[in-house]
């Protein structure tokens, strides 16, 4: 079964060392959509890529693997 993602959901970019906390928001390094920023952590080198999470509503951090297997689904908007 294929989870429905919803790339135009509002993300947030954040380095990957920064741990969270009480005023997370503000250490957003930008904000996008989902689809937006997935695409940006996607055209970095690799090495780059592991310095960067994006984080989701409820505080789920994605990391680069996680990220790069959403840019590689069917459902990708890569034309977007």
């Amino acid at each position: 079964m294929t989870t429905t993602i919803d790339w135009s959901e509002t993300v947030a970019l954040h380095l990957a060392a920064d741990g969270g906390g009480l005023l997370d928001e503000l250490k957003a390094v930008r904000h996008g959509t989902l689809a937006d920023l997935v695409r940006y952590i996607a055209l970095l080198n690799a090495d780059e890529r592991t310095k960067y999470e994006i984080e989701r509503i409820g505080d789920h951090r994605m990391k680069a693997d996680e990220i790069m297997e959403l840019y590689a689904r069917d459902d990708y908007p890569h034309a977007a």
